[in-house]
């Protein structure tokens, strides 16, 4: 007995897809048609190929085709799912306009931490950049007072129908702090789960519009602001900031531990050695290195981190950040070079983790020693 394609077709069109609820021509799941005499098979995908499902089908196609046909079939059926479509990745719905979202962080406290976050900002502004920085550094806010607007007010602003807070603008940069928002001798006594939630409305309810950059100026240590950080937003990358000497290296190797967590998985871009060196100011060539020499280099090429930059021991640098006007902003000076290849050497570094690796996810804090991805 001869059979037609067609007439194959035309039997196979009375049988639907359980899930779909449309006949399986229609929703062109049948291919690779072949018949010889009484037999026929053809590829078959199913929503759903369970066993149920398969014998279900495979028994309607057989009764379809001995009616249509009129005669018995000899049926072979090969069902196979059908293939997912590829997930579009999830909106970033926290900061969509933020390209790259830099943690800074240390071990240690002492270090300079903030001060290196501050002038790296107005480094990159300097260098045409968009840059927003969140100090959240809950419990000891600074970046009130080294930006010069200590006195400062957040205001609300309306965007698209939601009440925001407008960022406090200052020398090009856009910054927010828990500073902004308690009297100057207010001692932060906050648990844990409320400072996490403080620390998540500088990112969720505020305007930061488009930005290249957003540094964000952790608390020293490894405690619950890091972890709500990475569940938070999506952390381009972090930066570990140190001094020379062994007691802030060994914290520093804790931090870089805590980033690099299978859990966590943020791309550590580099580190950054603060008072590497003194210069006197009378002798702005020579370099004593008091607190040791290449201590965070050997930390650095140990764990294959690009060292980057080293910023020397001044006086002026924390007279600047005292008073308000940090220290990149004294063109020329050796504090402002060495401020200048730091921002440089982070660009680098930003720009080679964006092109060889994949965007940092979000992830879901399950506890302090564990994590689970979102």
């Amino acid at each position: 007995m001869s059979f037609s394609e067609s007439k194959i077709k035309e039997a196979l069109s009375f049988v639907i897809e359980p899930d779909l609820k449309k006949d399986i021509i229609e929703l062109k799941l049948v291919s690779n048609i072949k018949f010889e005499g009484e037999k026929i098979n053809f590829d078959l995908q199913l929503n759903n190929p369970a066993m149920h499902n398969k014998k279900r089908v495979t028994e309607a196609c057989e009764m379809h085709l001995n009616r249509i046909l009129k005669t018995t079939v000899i049926l072979t059926v090969n069902i196979t799912p059908i293939p997912k479509a590829p997930e579009t990745p999830k909106e970033n719905k926290v900061l969509p306009n933020v390209k790259n979202i830099i943690a800074i962080a240390s071990g240690k406290g002492g270090v300079g931490k903030s001060t290196i976050t501050a002038n790296l900002a107005i480094a990159l502004v300097k260098k045409g950049y968009k840059v927003g920085l969140v100090d959240a550094d809950i419990y000891g806010p600074s970046m009130p007072l080294m930006f010069n607007v200590e006195h400062e007010k957040p205001m609300p602003i309306e965007v698209n129908g939601k009440n925001l807070i407008k960022p406090v603008e200052s020398y090009g940069v856009k910054l927010l702090s828990i500073g902004f928002f308690a009297n100057q001798d207010q001692a932060m006594v906050w648990r844990g789960p409320m400072a996490t939630k403080a620390l998540s409305q500088l990112f969720t309810e505020a305007d930061w519009g488009e930005l290249d950059y957003m540094l964000i100026d952790l608390p020293p240590g490894t405690g619950d602001i890091h972890l709500s950080l990475v569940q938070t937003v999506s952390v381009t990358g972090a930066i570990i900031v140190s001094t020379p000497q062994k007691v802030a290296l060994i914290d520093a190797r804790k931090a870089i531990g805590m980033f690099k967590m299978e859990s966590i998985n943020v791309p550590v871009l580099g580190m950054i050695e603060n008072m590497a060196y003194f210069t006197p100011e009378e002798l702005p060539d020579n370099k004593y290195y008091i607190f040791g020499q290449d201590g965070l280099k050997s930390l650095a090429q140990e764990n294959n981190i690009p060292l980057l930059g080293e910023i020397p021991l001044v006086q002026s640098i924390r007279e600047a950040g005292d008073a308000g006007r940090p220290a990149i902003l004294q063109e020329n000076t050796p504090q402002a070079i060495a401020f200048n290849s730091f921002a440089d050497n982070l660009i680098k570094a930003v720009k080679a983790r964006n092109e060889n690796l994949d965007p940092t996810q979000k992830v879901e804090i399950t506890n302090m020693n564990g994590c689970s991805t979102n």
